[in-house]
């Protein structure tokens, strides 16, 4: 946790103090080993960044005062279409997602991604959330990435996909790709990433038909949680 990130629901009525319980408030003690007058990097949720000094300690909570003044980084100018991976993988590639700066994530169902997987309580808001603010906690962001959970692939694709990827470029990573991944494109991209077994042809040809172009990290077959940050890190 290289930032504590805040909600509203923190502070202690119309004050710039803080209280802090449960998972932060243990981390604050147990990993930073903070005390009464040290300061800490804070951001408030979905705004800005600054510094929290410890006021208070007691058995189960402790206060700060807050002020923020710095913006939050640059977000990564893509919107990342993922078809839905098995349920403690999903978890795994949100949360670097969002440390890496994506903002705009939509989980989508095909042909190989599982029915059983639509069912996960991993994919209910509250679990999703929890991802996406470890992954802003880990690199100082404070904004929260929207994720959309698509489970029908052509409405999707026929219907949304156009008006999506309008005005960016647009990819499909596929292993069988001629065309390798360019780099620091400087360019706003859709990045449409499939399952472990890959989009069927089917499901390629919609993309294409859309205006996705193929493209490749090399002869290597790689998981879901590794092509993800390896394509981000390469586009940007």
């Amino acid at each position: 946790m290289n930032l504590i990130l805040l909600f509203q629901d923190d502070f202690i009525h119309n004050t710039d103090r803080v209280l802090l319980r449960g998972r932060r408030f243990r981390h604050v003690l147990e990993v930073h080993r903070a005390s009464i007058g040290d300061e800490l990097s804070v951001g408030l949720l979905n705004d800005r960044i600054g510094t929290g000094r410890i006021v208070t300690i007691s058995d189960t909570s402790l206060d700060m005062d807050v002020r923020f003044d710095c913006a939050p980084p640059q977000a990564l100018p893509v919107t990342l279409i993922l078809a839905l991976p098995r349920p403690k993988v999903v978890r795994r590639v949100l949360r670097s997602a969002s440390a890496l700066g994506v903002k705009r994530i939509i989980l989508l169902n095909c042909s190989r991604v599982e029915k059983s997987f639509w069912q996960s309580p991993f994919l209910t808001q509250e679990a999703i959330n929890e991802q996406l603010v470890l992954g802003l906690e880990q690199s100082r962001d404070t904004i929260l990435p929207e994720v959309l959970l698509r489970p029908l692939f052509k409405p999707f694709v026929e219907d949304e996909l156009p008006g999506m990827r309008e005005g960016t470029l647009s990819f499909v990573a596929h292993p069988m790709a001629a065309e390798p991944c360019p780099r620091n494109i400087g360019r706003a991209v859709t990045l449409a990433v499939g399952p472990e077994g890959g989009f069927i042809p089917y499901e390629i040809e919609k993309l294409l038909a859309c205006g996705f172009t193929l493209i490749s990290l090399g002869e290597r077959i790689l998981s879901v949680e590794t092509a993800v940050p390896a394509l981000l890190s390469r586009l940007f």
